[in-house]
Formats: C-alpha cells, structure tokens, sequence
C-alpha cells in the first residue's frame, strides 16, 4: 500500500516537473523573441508553478490571516526547501535563496526567472546583496526572505539576521512576518525539515512514503521599517514569529540578540 502511494504521489509530481519544463520552454522562447515578459508576470507564472508543486506535496494546508495589499518584504522561519513552494502559492513572490537551489532542475531555472536573488554562503558581499534587495523592493514586487539563514527542525527559532533587513529601511518597505510550522499527528513534525546532510531526493522520497502532515502558515501584523534601526527591526520581526509558534519569548533574549545582529 504504500509502495502505491509512493508511485502515485512521484507520478503527480513528474507531471509538475512536466509543466515546469514546458514554462522553462516558453520563457526561453520569449526571450529568443525579445519578449521579455514584467517581473510581475514572471512571478505570476511562478506562482502557478509552486501552486501545482504544493499541490503534490503530502500536506494539508491551513492559512492565517491576510494578505499585505501593498508590496512588502516578507520575513519566515525556515524549516525545509517546501517552504519555498508553500509560500510562493499564497501570492506572487520572488525569494533570496542559496545559491544551491539555482542548480535544481527546473525549479532553479524558474526560481531565477521569477527573480529570485542567489546568495553564496560566506560570499561576504553584503552590500551588494542589499543594494540587489533594494533594486527588487524598488519595482514594487513582494520579496521572502529566511532571516535565519538556515533551515532548522521546527522547535526552535534561531536569530534573525539584521542585515538582510536593512534593504526594507532603505526603501521605506514594511515587513510581513510569517510563521511557518509543520504539525504530524498534531505535534512538530520531524519528516519534513530539510537539515543537515538532507539531499532533495531522499527528503521528498521520505514525505512520500508517510502520510499527509499539516502546515500551518500564519501571516501576522505588518510592521513599519521607516526610521527603524535593521537590528530593532529584525528583533520585532523575530519576536512576532516566536510569539506565533511559541508563545511569549523569554525577557533575556531580546537586548542581547539585537545588539547582536
């Protein structure tokens, strides 16, 4: 039985892969053609995409709250690669990622041509990266990034890095935080993070084999970047996330992290 869903659920997911090729396809001809479509139809097209890619993952999944009505510059935990897909369906987003991830087949290519912004680990360059972020939030497009830095396995919520921040006080952009989190069986689900040595195939093959877990995607209060300092401004962020997956975080750790960051 479960040797059938696994077939089943891998089938479903190779006709995404399937749709994803032939959108690769139809961007290459565009541009061939010289019709470059807008960013905002990129990311629409993009969105599609993770839509039907979230679609053949085993979740069920449950949002909360509303969607921001202006563009903003979205900040999430992280806890696996299919937050990318699960958030990207919500609304037309482009994301700062690992570099890594712009080698995925068909996935990467349409990460790139949503514009999605790659950052190298330890590539140093931050102001170019923020001077990158602010070009991006300029042309009124949502953008997500993981100020965490890295993926962890759910139950805990590590700091949020000022400087990917910074971007959202140059430009005058709120902040959208979101608090992602995994539930199996009604606890932290320990399937799904994507840590450690984790490779795509072996984690999509484990999601498969097990049965649908629930995702909880809560879109919280917009807060205000204008005359902020990016450490506050991280620390609020940071603070809001924490509240929503875990309650009220402890009174030591706000002065010393954002002093920190």
């Amino acid at each position: 039985m479960r040797r059938l869903r696994v077939q089943g659920r891998v089938l479903r997911l190779s006709l995404v892969v399937l749709l994803g090729l032939s959108m690769a396809s139809l961007f290459s001809l565009y541009e061939r053609l010289r019709l470059n479509p807008s960013l905002q139809r990129r990311q629409r097209w993009s969105q599609l995409f993770m839509r039907q890619l979230s679609n053949a993952l085993p979740f069920k999944v449950t949002v909360v709250g509303n969607l921001p009505q202006q563009p903003m510059l979205w900040v999430s935990n992280h806890v696996s690669w299919t937050d990318i897909p699960l958030l990207g369906m919500i609304t037309p987003l482009a994301f700062l990622s690992k570099a890594e991830v712009r080698t995925w087949p068909v996935a990467g290519w349409l990460a790139h041509k949503a514009g999605t912004l790659f950052i190298r680990r330890g590539g140093g360059d931050s102001q170019l990266l923020r001077k990158q972020i602010s070009q991006h939030l300029q042309q009124q497009c949502d953008l997500l990034i993981f100020p965490e830095g890295t993926t962890t396995d759910g139950r805990s919520l590590r700091t949020f890095h000022g400087r990917l921040l910074a971007s959202a006080i140059d430009t005058g952009v709120p902040v959208q935080p979101v608090a992602l989190r995994y539930l199996r069986n009604g606890e932290v689900d320990a399937i799904a993070p994507f840590i450690g040595d984790d490779d795509l195939l072996s984690h999509l093959l484990r999601l498969f084999s097990h049965e649908r877990a629930e995702v909880e995607i809560h879109l919280l209060e917009p807060i205000a970047s204008h005359d902020q300092e990016r450490a506050v401004l991280a620390l609020n962020a940071q603070q809001a996330v924490h509240r929503a997956l875990y309650g009220q975080p402890p009174e030591t750790m706000p002065q010393r992290r954002a002093k920190a960051a």
